[in-house]
């Protein structure tokens, strides 16, 4: 028995119909890469301020802007669960995903509320921004790891390469010795 076998795909075929029919899947894979290139330009600004101490302005909001878009990618990810797995967090398929989302979460918040009360000064900020960011980095991570199994899943159950392919255990071609 492989790997794919053994483990839980990551959609039934009924979660699966769902997630291909509805629009919430469109939504976030194009807030996906958006969210993706503000954290690029923040973190680019992040780190000048600190290496320069120029930028602070920039640096701060765009910190901000990056925990908006954080928000609206968690909110429209919630429906996209609550859609394809009828619960808003937390489906089987995702948690471990969404547990470390709830991190990010805290971090990116921690730092609006820090910012709004001016409970740290800017570099304090910045710190907390970085930490936010690396646990954002994880969390991305985790999310595209978990997809690149679902793909590789996907493929080792299609008839062409799963066990009654071609290629597979019970497919023509078995027992078959190459030359």
């Amino acid at each position: 028995m492989t790997s794919a076998e053994q483990r839980r795909p990551l959609y039934t075929p009924d979660e699966r119909i769902r997630r291909d029919n509805t629009r919430w899947t469109l939504v976030q894979g194009l807030l996906a890469p958006v969210q993706f290139l503000v954290f690029l330009v923040s973190l680019g600004l992040v780190l000048w301020f600190l290496y320069t101490g120029e930028g602070e302005q920039a640096a701060l909001w765009s910190v901000v802007v990056k925990t908006l878009v954080l928000y609206l990618i968690m909110i429209t990810g919630c429906i996209w669960e609550k859609v394809v797995f009828d619960c808003y967090l937390f489906a089987p398929a995702f948690y471990w995903e969404d547990v470390f989302s709830m991190l990010v979460l805290a971090l990116h918040t921690a730092y609006l509320v820090a910012w709004i009360a001016g409970w740290l000064p800017p570099q304090a900020l910045m710190l907390l921004a970085l930490a936010a960011y690396a646990t954002y980095v994880v969390n991305a991570g985790q999310f595209i790891w978990k997809l690149r199994m679902a793909r590789l899943d996907m493929q080792a159950r299609t008839p062409v390469n799963g066990p009654n392919g071609p290629n597979g255990p019970n497919g023509p071609l078995a027992g078959e010795v190459a030359s």
